[in-house]
């Protein structure tokens, strides 16, 4: 293990972190798409159902433990705990757009034809599309809190971190996961223009705003 992964797991965690103490001391997921929480609690789901057949380290076990842990009060606290507050009328991403290709895919092409592979495959793709909703949603409000803003940005360097992983593995274990770099390549690609906005507006004390669509 390499000091990328373990600095993009870092960036990975703490991006859940950081919106689970947003909506906690706030009591309220306004502005936070559910759907997304929905899609990446599902990410985890079919994605570390290898912790039943598997063990790789006390890391890898632990840090998995905590993520679906994670995803799944997230999602209990926005449909739940804080429903009221849910924003379920900009949320309106339709998640079969992404499920549906999502799931042909990972059946036509992985790395081999059996279930716990092919939900893996399935993991790696729909993390690819994840954060959709949430964009979306950020898109057809025109802005997005501060918190929130820090939670993508997160997000999106724990996927840059991982690129850099990757390539590092390559060249110091000749390791090369086409499915993987790819699927990282596209959800990096998503948070290139927020990445801008990020650092031209909310670093320098500005609230991150959108064009409103037409």
């Amino acid at each position: 293990m390499n000091v990328f992964r373990i600095l993009g797991d870092v960036s990975h965690l703490l991006a859940i972190i950081i919106l689970l103490l947003k909506i906690q001391k706030s009591k309220s997921c306004a502005g936070i798409s559910g759907k997304s929480q929905i899609l990446f609690a599902l990410v985890f789901t079919t994605r570390y159902l290898d912790l039943f057949t598997t063990f790789i380290s006390v890391y890898n076990t632990v840090m998995k433990v905590i993520f679906l842990i994670c995803a799944y009060v997230t999602v209990y606290m926005i449909y739940v705990k804080f429903q009221k507050t849910f924003d379920s009328e900009n949320d309106s991403f339709r998640l079969e757009f992404l499920l549906v290709p999502v799931t042909g895919l990972s059946f036509l092409e992985n790395h081999s034809f059996t279930p716990l592979e092919i939900l893996w495959t399935f993991s790696i793709y729909l993390e690819s599309v994840a954060i959709l909703p949430q964009l979306f949603m950020i898109s057809k409000t025109g802005e997005a809190e501060t918190i929130t803003t820090h939670y993508l940005f997160f997000l999106g360097l724990y996927r840059a971190l991982y690129i850099a992983n990757w390539i590092w593995r390559y060249y110091t274990e000749n390791f090369y996961d086409q499915i993987a770099v790819v699927s990282g390549v596209v959800q990096t690609i998503f948070y290139c223009d927020f990445f801008y906005l990020y650092v031209t507006k909310v670093l320098k004390g500005k609230k991150l705003s959108l064009p409103m669509p037409v």
